[in-house]
């Protein structure tokens, strides 16, 4: 049986406004919308909140009591554990609902994508604790039986690539032979295993002891994922975090040819025919297209910031917005963190920006541009130093906070970036310096948008680290 959010309202004691908001926010398990209601199961449990209930907070705490907000924390039990921790959960219902054998999720740096991918390898990877304990006060566990036989049943290979930023071709292997070494330790059962073969088990060495060569390293995901599923009778699931990092790197610091070369070898391998993937998740700033990096994986899910699907899971929504600034006992400054941190539009939810909220909370409510120097785009200076009159007029129309039309082509190839300066709003919007709205979809797979800047934080850095580009 079904009910409304204003039957439901009623039976939780709180206004039809807050379910709907629940709802809206994927925070009740089962909630359908049907035309423009909401129908919610009968048997379903009301939300943690957080929330003032006759002027009063449910929980008398202290300050002192009251947890830390997890700023630079990308460590999933650590941060559900110590920390505020914002609910993301459900992020593993809606894959497990899609069951795509490959995603990538593209949105700006610093909106919880590390986290996020952290947080899927707990829920799913094969562990010797019982990390079901990590999820048992989670939304994903009240989702039902058949979301909570997944937990702890994969072997999962995960590695992060948002730290390898270096100057040249050599330095850049160098640190992901050493991110290899440290993943293939990670996995140690294999050392003894009486699945494998002894060739595997050489290979498996030579990578530990970072022996292995270039060519060798290049299929290291393809066998690393072979051995596992050999020992476990399970197929891994495969998480690779910033995946484009060391890519754009490669693209301006003038190893572009042997970064591409090494990558369209270890990602085909990985995720192109590979009978021994479960799932596999990747991550990145920008989705690069036609390098062959994934040529012929017709399987994967681009999920982007101009997409509906898995919209309210990076960054905030305004409802976690209002019951975090509640727990901290300071919904009086709701408005000035909307001015300043507000205004992101992924698909068609509203979004925070996570590290600039969090930031300002802990240092006392002093709104300042704290997402600034969080990250440098290289490919961004690039295009930028190269833009016409006509681009740099439409830049500062948008200085003053006016809109203009925008062509998107999310199919942008990286050795043509330059050639084309209209990629700059591609970029700017994927880096998380525009919002789009009033989207159309054209005949030639581009959208044509209204864009604008999306707060005033953007507002305050956006002439340091945008326009002083075209002021050489």
């Amino acid at each position: 049986m079904m009910k409304s959010c204003k039957e439901m309202a009623l039976i939780w004691g709180i206004s039809e406004r807050r379910v709907t908001e629940f709802c809206k926010d994927g925070k009740i398990p089962g909630a359908e919308k049907v035309g423009k209601q909401w129908q919610i199961p009968d048997n379903a449990q009301r939300p943690t909140d957080n929330r003032i209930v006759s002027g009063r907070y449910v929980k008398s705490e202290s300050a002192k009591e009251k947890k830390p907000l997890p700023i630079g924390i990308s460590d999933y039990i650590r941060a559900q554990s110590d920390y505020y921790y914002v609910d993301k959960t459900l992020l593993i219902k809606e894959f497990l609902d899609c069951k795509a054998l490959v995603s990538l999720f593209t949105r700006p740096r610093r909106f919880g994508k590390t986290l996020n991918m952290d947080m899927l390898r707990v829920f799913f990877e094969i562990s010797s604790e019982d990390t079901s304990r990590y999820f048992a006060d989670k939304a994903i566990w009240r989702c039902g039986p058949e979301y909570r036989a997944h937990q702890g049943k994969y072997p999962v290979i995960f590695l992060t690539f948002k730290d390898v930023k270096f100057d040249s071709w050599d330095a850049t292997f160098s640190k992901i032979t050493e991110l290899l070494q440290d993943e293939f330790g990670r996995h140690s059962e294999l050392k003894n295993s009486n699945k494998l073969e002894k060739y595997e088990k050489d290979y498996y060495e030579k990578v530990l002891n970072g022996q292995a060569s270039e060519v060798e390293l290049s299929s290291a995901l393809l066998k690393l994922s072979k051995m596992l599923s050999e020992h476990y009778d399970k197929a891994p699931i495969i998480i690779i975090d910033e995946y484009d990092t060391p890519i754009q790197e490669g693209y301006s610091k003038e190893f572009y040819d042997e970064i591409i070369g090494f990558m369209r070898n270890f990602f085909s391998g990985a995720f192109k025919d590979n009978r021994n993937l479960s799932y596999g998740f990747l991550t990145g700033i920008l989705r690069i297209s036609q390098e062959s990096i994934f040529s012929g994986l017709n399987n994967l899910m681009v999920n982007s910031v101009m997409d509906e699907a898995y919209n309210s899971f990076f960054g905030f929504t305004e409802s976690e917005v209002k019951d975090m600034l509640e727990y901290y006992r300071v919904s009086d400054k709701e408005n000035e963190l909307r001015d300043w941190y507000d205004g992101y539009l992924f698909g068609s939810k509203e979004i925070y920006n996570p590290w600039s909220v969090i930031n300002y909370i802990s240092s006392g409510c002093l709104p300042q541009a704290y997402w600034v120097n969080t990250g440098k785009n290289e490919i961004l200076e690039d295009v930028m130093e190269s833009a016409t009159d006509d681009i740099i007029e439409k830049l500062n129309v948008l200085l003053i906070g006016e809109r203009v039309i925008a062509k998107i082509d999310q199919n942008v190839v990286y050795r043509s970036l330059t050639e084309n300066v209209a990629n700059i709003y591609r970029l700017l919007l994927d880096a998380g310096y525009l919002k789009i709205f009033d989207k159309k979809l054209q005949g030639d797979g581009t959208w044509l948008c209204n864009a604008k800047i999306p707060n005033r934080e953007i507002f305050t850095i956006y002439k340091s680290e945008i326009m002083t580009h075209v002021d050489k």
